[in-house]
């Protein structure tokens, strides 16, 4: 860029700041926090461990958030005095120093700005996700551990914590399936763009005669839920088996029978844990997965009674992927809901999904406005009509 033109984006960029502070609700979290810290300092506040807990991360949430605005401030204003420096003295490396430090500063921003659109009732909690290899055999199975390579990438790169709370392994090569906790701000927010059947195309490395093959696998991506949100279980419903843990793990695997499966009978839902180190963690973390599958599928069906909840099915194959990674005969990535696309085959496969995953969140925001306006036309509709 030429100097006027890194000095037109500098002023655009500190133009920018303002609309972005009000759609973070910076103002309302500042209001938010105090109050909060103000409840932290009554005596009874830490006899409920659970609230305390809940309220603990919210402050250090919404710290988090106005640091990271404060930061992005900070960068553009210092960036502006270092044009000025660089234009005095013509200094032309001063000047490309400015040029590397707009492009972090637009990185910066685009990720800031993507939380206005983590507006969801619990995109700011952590992640499970669940892989499970389609129909297939050994090449499924190994493209579902592609898929967790992938993953693990991307939240490592997010400095997310990715802790692996169930793991069956392929027959062959792969993995049948896989169950992860994602721990950190907003992991659900970001992630729920990627609950679907990922489709890929590729020759075969397990095929002799190397022809094409396409693969599928499922990704499922649920909130955990908080002590805030209560799901009532009907102890009678579940059936609760114990084994020796297997796949990945520490020295504990395979010594005890601590691994814990729970079937909760009305769906046929079944979870597995064997991560913790008792069966006692293992059963406490396995229930907090059922309780979270059996919410979101309450929801997806509208249902207020666990018990009246049925199980939903669908098949792991061609035609309801919302993803394909093609290897061969070209190279492609393409997310048919969004349309977003790449080249860069690799660069996904090594956790490079932030593209795909931005779309889709812009996409959503706007079919969710979309939504809200068709909803209040015809609730104007309907009252004019009365």
């Amino acid at each position: 860029m030429i100097l006027e033109e890194i000095r037109t984006t500098v002023e655009q960029n500190r133009m920018l700041l303002e609309p972005l502070s009000q759609s973070l609700r910076l103002d309302q979290d500042a209001d938010e926090r105090e109050r909060l810290t103000k409840e932290t300092a009554d005596a009874v506040f830490w006899s409920d461990p659970k609230r305390a807990s809940i309220v603990q991360k919210r402050i250090t949430y919404l710290t988090k958030k106005s640091k990271r605005f404060a930061a992005l401030s900070s960068q553009i204003e210092d960036l502006a005095v270092l044009l000025e420096l660089a234009e005095e003295e013509n200094d032309h490396n001063t000047l490309h120093e400015v040029e590397e430090g707009l492009k972090e500063w637009s990185k910066e921003y685009e990720s800031l700005r993507l939380q206005t659109l983590l507006t969801g009732e619990h995109d700011a909690m952590n992640a499970l996700l669940s892989l499970h290899a389609g129909a297939g055999g050994t090449e499924a199975q190994d493209w579902a551990s592609m898929l967790l390579r992938m993953y693990t990438r991307w939240a490592e790169e997010h400095e997310f914590e990715v802790t692996i709370l169930d793991y069956l392994d392929g027959d062959e090569a792969g993995i049948k399936s896989v169950a992860l906790r994602i721990a950190g701000d907003n992991a659900y927010g970001y992630l729920r763009s990627e609950h679907g059947i990922h489709r890929l195309v590729r020759i075969s490395p397990f095929d002799s005669s190397g022809r094409r093959h396409t693969s599928f696998a499922s990704c499922e991506v649920l909130p955990e839920l908080d002590e805030t949100i209560e799901i009532n279980i009907v102890p009678d419903d579940l059936k609760i088996d114990t084994f020796r843990a297997s796949g990945a793990g520490g020295q504990h695997v395979n010594k005890t029978s601590s691994a814990v499966r729970i079937t909760h009978l009305p769906t046929g839902i079944v979870v597995t844990c064997q991560n913790e180190r008792s069966q006692l963690q293992n059963k406490e973390t396995a229930m907090a997965m059922l309780k979270s599958r059996l919410y979101h599928l309450a929801q997806q069906q509208q249902l207020d009674r666990i018990e009246d909840i049925k199980g939903v099915v669908t098949e792991i194959a061609w035609g309801s992927q919302i993803r394909s990674y093609v290897f061969c005969p070209y190279t492609m990535v393409k997310d048919h809901r969004t349309d977003c696309e790449t080249g860069d085959v690799d660069g996904v496969m090594d956790g490079d999904i932030d593209d795909f995953i931005n779309a889709w969140l812009i996409q959503d925001a706007q079919q969710r406005e979309s939504q809200r306006e068709i909803a209040i036309r015809q609730n104007s509709e309907k009252s004019g009509g009365q």
